[in-house]
């Protein structure tokens, strides 16, 4: 798949989150990049075969207050290579990079993994 198709999934992912959410994003970029660097890997304890789909990095808004103002924008980074590698077809390609982007965004809204897992596993 060629990167602009990729983006394309990514945009689309990004437009189909539920519009209260779209609403609070202000000040974040999310990129497409070929795979996470070795540096972020190790800085993440995460180890081969394991890898990364999607990073967030920034200030998540649980941690903004009245001091927060002229920053670069916070990040979301979804990596295509692990998931293209990872993925049998384009449908479920799709369907990993809204799982990923829906994670990334979890993260900008202050969830950490574990509450995440805990959503995803109930019947929410």
């Amino acid at each position: 798949m060629t990167r602009r198709q990729f983006e394309a999934l990514v945009e689309r992912a990004l437009r189909r989150l539920p519009r209260n959410f779209k609403a609070k994003l202000a000040n974040i970029a999310v990129v497409v990049e070929g795979r996470p660097d070795a540096a972020t890997l190790a800085e993440l304890e995460i180890e081969p075969p394991d890898t990364l789909y999607g990073l967030y990095r920034g200030v998540d808004l649980t941690h903004r207050d009245s001091t927060y103002g002229n920053v670069l924008p916070d990040t979301v980074t979804i990596y295509q290579e692990p998931i293209e590698e990872d993925c049998a077809d384009e449908r479920e390609m799709a369907e990993l990079i809204r799982d990923t982007v829906v994670h990334e965004i979890g993260h900008y809204f202050g969830l950490d993994d574990e509450t995440m897992e805990r959503i995803e596993g109930s019947d929410v």
